[in-house]
């Protein structure tokens, strides 16, 4: 996908749990005061575990996958010209 977002491929709940990870993420590094590579790489798998246990709480209540392909877009048309 080099010409479109991945973003607008996914349903409204996978881009509130990719959201929660990424908050999750920031704020546990910035709590830590994480500097370099490997303190935020560890805060982001913290971050991940939080939207992971997040999400599987939800499909655990709703016994429905919260990943899906309904909003996946057709693929973007070639720009060539016509000769």
């Amino acid at each position: 996908m080099k010409t479109q977002n991945l973003r607008d491929h996914m349903s409204e709940a996978e881009l509130i749990f990719t959201a929660l990870a990424e908050l999750s993420t920031r704020q546990i590094a910035e709590a830590e005061m994480a500097k370099g590579v490997i303190e935020n790489a560890k805060a982001g798998k913290k971050g991940g575990t939080v939207a992971k246990n997040a999400r599987k709480e939800l499909e655990s209540k709703t016994g429905k996958s919260v990943i899906t392909e309904e909003n996946f877009l057709p693929p973007a048309k070639d720009k060539k010209k016509l000769k």
